[in-house]
């Protein structure tokens, strides 16, 4: 089954569940993968298409969590949260802080980095890797303290 095609059926369980904010976010997916597929000119899109929708709907939530917190806005955070929670279950399991560090290290190497001149040729190499099990600010981040 292609991962539109679960984003559909889960979004038919969570109306006849009558889950209030599920079926509210797959909605809003299944809107967004529309324009993506608008965009496309295309009928299906294809898996690592969905995933990059998913992920950008994730990243949009994530942003909007902190910048509700900084304004005060418990009950918006709180609901971003919540929706975030709903798109993480279609994302691949997130890479621990462990693992990201392992993994940006072997980049270094592979790549023969020497200073935070070869910093742009690290995440290139380093994003492609982590195939959106790590957010690019974090990656970017240990890189930067990695790298001399």
């Amino acid at each position: 089954m292609s991962l539109q095609q679960r984003v559909t059926d889960e979004l038919k369980a969570a109306m006849l569940a009558r889950e209030v904010v599920r079926t509210a976010t797959l909605r809003m997916l299944k809107a967004a993968l529309g324009y993506a597929q608008i965009e496309k000119k295309t009928e299906t899109l294809p898996d690592a298409d969905v995933m990059a929708v998913i992920q950008r709907e994730a990243k949009k939530r994530r942003d909007s969590i902190e910048e509700f917190e900084r304004g005060g806005r418990a009950e918006m955070a709180a609901n971003e949260r919540a929706e975030l929670e709903v798109l993480s279950g279609f994302l691949p399991k997130a890479l621990s802080p462990e693992e990201l560090e392992t993994l940006v290290r072997a980049v270094i190497a592979e790549v023969g980095a020497t200073s935070k001149k070869d910093m742009g040729v690290v995440m290139k190499a380093a994003q492609a890797r982590v195939d959106g099990r790590a957010d690019g600010k974090s990656v970017s981040a240990l890189v930067s303290r990695l790298l001399p």
